[in-house]
């Protein structure tokens, strides 16, 4: 088992339910969860993540963000905590560790929820994908990831993309750009079919083309919130626990 060292917020009330393990996007915190912690806390144990280079977690060394490293270390810290079966629910690029976290360990994940996960980068052209990395990789680096934050922010409460710019403006340069080229290089679907669990997508209206997981593997059961942006469990916190809350029933 690789070591991991990642923070954990960890908490709740020890009891027969399973425990829920939450993970953040990309540019994200484990405080992006803190409505979903205050639920959830009452009547189960519940953990969120920072994952390798966000939050109060570290990068190491070699700065390895490719998405087998991130899901194995999420696992490894499972473990470390004493989780032997959990609920996973990623966000966004912290879907798809999800996802691959999952896949790896269908045993230890009771179920997966996806919210608004990212999609199958693989599918985008090249031509269109290239200008993006090339401005990540040069002095432009600040306008142009901001500008893209700009982009995916769209819908979002307005006091939430203040949070998010902010949270972007803190995370490591080395971490942004790792990891969006790891998710281009990542198969999603592959992983869909190795996971065996119970498992939904809760997406947005933007999430909707031909690049999004539920459109490539459509035995993926949809929910749909509207009138929310992408980071929908902190523009609508009651209408996601209630999603939650449902997806954790039908897991049992």
């Amino acid at each position: 088992m690789m070591e991991a060292n990642l923070f954990v917020d960890d908490g709740g009330v020890e009891q027969r339910q399973l425990p829920v393990v939450f993970l953040h996007s990309l540019a994200g915190h484990s405080e992006h969860w803190q409505a979903q912690l205050a639920h959830l806390r009452p009547s189960r144990r519940t953990i969120a993540m920072d994952w390798r280079g966000h939050g109060r977690s570290h990068t190491s060394d070699n700065a390895d963000f490719a998405i087998s490293t991130l899901a194995a270390e999420v696992a490894a810290t499972a473990t470390a905590v004493g989780l032997e079966r959990y609920v996973l629910v990623g966000h966004s690029l912290g879907a798809i560790v999800a996802l691959e976290v999952a896949a790896q360990n269908p045993a230890q994940v009771a179920g997966l929820l996806l919210v608004d996960p990212s999609g199958d980068f693989r599918q985008v052209p090249e031509e269109m994908i290239a200008p993006f990395f090339a401005g990540l990789a040069s002095e432009t680096y600040a306008p142009v990831i901001e500008g893209y934050w700009q982009s995916v922010m769209v819908g979002d409460d307005t006091a939430v993309q203040t949070q998010l710019l902010a949270d972007l403006r803190q995370t490591p340069r080395e971490t942004v750009v790792g990891a969006l080229l790891a998710l281009r290089q990542y198969d999603p679907l592959t992983a869909l079919q190795r996971y065996p669990g119970p498992m939904q997508t809760i997406i947005t209206p933007a999430n909707d083309d031909p690049t999004s997981l539920h459109q490539l593997y459509p035995s993926l059961p949809v929910t749909r919130m509207e009138g929310v942006g992408h980071w929908l469990q902190l523009d609508n916190p009651h209408g996601f626990n209630e999603i939650l809350d449902s997806f954790l029933q039908q897991v049992g």
